[in-house]
């Protein structure tokens, strides 16, 4: 990993709004482990949410929002989080105009690192109040008592019956992962919404579980988990979605799928 990500090392924190803090991570690098190359399986967003801005306006006085990011898959470039953290703790010192200028700033330095357009969008007090929590569609796989033993991720857990067509949204929230940098937790939830031969539940939770130990960003654990259930379960449709819990004010939701195009961002009761 280079030495100068942020994530895993000491830094300060700046007083005064500092795009170049902001550090990409080309997607490449993870999706060549996948055999992925340019011409993706699927489509997608990673959907950020941050829970911390504030600047002040011209008279100084502080003014808060949280940020709706979405990032496109196709993009070259993963932001890496700390340094998104970093960057947004910058504007707490510096004087805007507007939440619009804000909010077109944030956007052009975020499409600057993914190289690609990234859509922000800030939420004031008056629509942040209006947020529920939600929940995600479909049966709970958690409610299953099944035994789970296993150290590292295997494919081989997956089955389908190809004798049974159907159409289902299971989800479970015994998603865990390890940052490959920190080897610091991710906890969440994961939706898998398809179409084809009936995945066998018992062997798709052991699945999910078997990422505990598993030393990947958000990005590429949802990834690899699209690409296993196509290649074991062989669905038509498929749509794989995590909510992971908030890490220094932000929570990462990436959304992998080769039939839906609306990506949802559903705030859960963990987040």
């Amino acid at each position: 990993m280079n030495d100068e990500l942020p994530l895993g090392r000491s830094v300060p924190y700046p007083e005064q709004y500092s795009p170049e803090l902001l550090y990409a991570v080309p997607r490449a690098e993870h999706r060549a482990a996948l055999n992925l190359g340019a011409d993706l399986p699927f489509h997608g967003t990673d959907v950020w949410n941050a829970w911390e801005l504030t600047w002040l306006d011209p008279m100084g006085l502080p003014m808060c929002a949280t940020v709706e990011i979405l990032v496109p898959a196709d993009s070259p470039n993963i932001i890496e989080s700390k340094s998104l953290k970093l960057y947004l703790n910058s504007f707490a010192m510096t004087h805007y105009a507007s939440a619009e200028d804000v909010a077109e700033t944030i956007e052009q330095d975020l499409s600057n690192c993914a190289d690609a357009d990234v859509d922000v969008k800030l939420n004031r007090l008056s629509s942040t109040d209006d947020w529920q929590v939600g929940q995600l569609p479909g049966d709970n796989l958690d409610l299953l008592r099944i035994g789970c033993d296993v150290q590292a991720v295997d494919a081989g857990l997956l089955h389908a019956d190809p004798a049974d067509i159907v159409s289902e949204n299971l989800h479970s929230h015994l998603l865990r992962s390890l940052c490959p940098v920190t080897r610091q937790p991710d906890i969440g939830s994961v939706c898998i919404a398809y179409k084809g031969p009936k995945i066998a539940h018992e062997g798709l939770l052991r699945y999910i579980v078997s990422y505990r130990q598993h030393e990947g960003f958000h990005e590429s654990c949802v990834e690899r988990m699209f690409i296993d259930i196509m290649d074991r379960c062989k669905p038509e449709n498929l749509t794989v979605y995590a909510r992971y819990q908030r890490r220094g004010g932000i929570d990462i939701n990436p959304f992998r799928s080769n039939f839906q195009t609306d990506v949802p961002n559903t705030r859960l009761w963990r987040q």
